[in-house]
């Protein structure tokens, strides 16, 4: 299994990102972060993505209408300057973590951002 800081490591390396973290989205605790962070606050932008991601899950007009599928996946936010990508981590021990990147907009390339997370956070669980 990767740990963390690696896991940060690999996605400071996808193009146009200039920040990422693993977020419990029950507490809004940063359990990780690598980068920089909007307003140079690691911490704020934990407990930010917390809100975001509450929000979201509280709501079942987001959720699957599949029963039987994977559920929330991924929720993007665009700004005038940038993204923010949010990925659910799926664990066997139901986790309620989140994988955030802040991408940069003139830089970055949404899908292919997208999909390295999504292998990000296979990896981060990966036995």
């Amino acid at each position: 299994m990767s740990g963390i800081d690696q896991v940060l490591a690999q996605a400071m390396g996808i193009p146009g990102v200039l920040g990422a973290g693993l977020t419990d989205w029950t507490s809004g605790l940063a359990l990780g972060t690598a980068g920089r962070a909007p307003h140079d606050d690691h911490e704020a932008a934990a407990a930010d993505t917390a809100e975001v991601v509450q929000a979201v899950v509280r709501n079942a007009t987001f959720e699957s209408a599949d029963a039987d599928g994977p559920g929330l996946e991924d929720v993007i936010i665009t700004s005038a300057g940038g993204y923010h990508l949010i990925r659910f981590v799926r664990t066997a021990f139901d986790s309620q973590t989140c994988l955030h990147l802040w991408l940069d907009r003139a830089q970055a390339n949404l899908a292919l951002a997208r999909l390295r997370l999504r292998e990000l956070a296979a990896e981060l669980v990966a036995a």
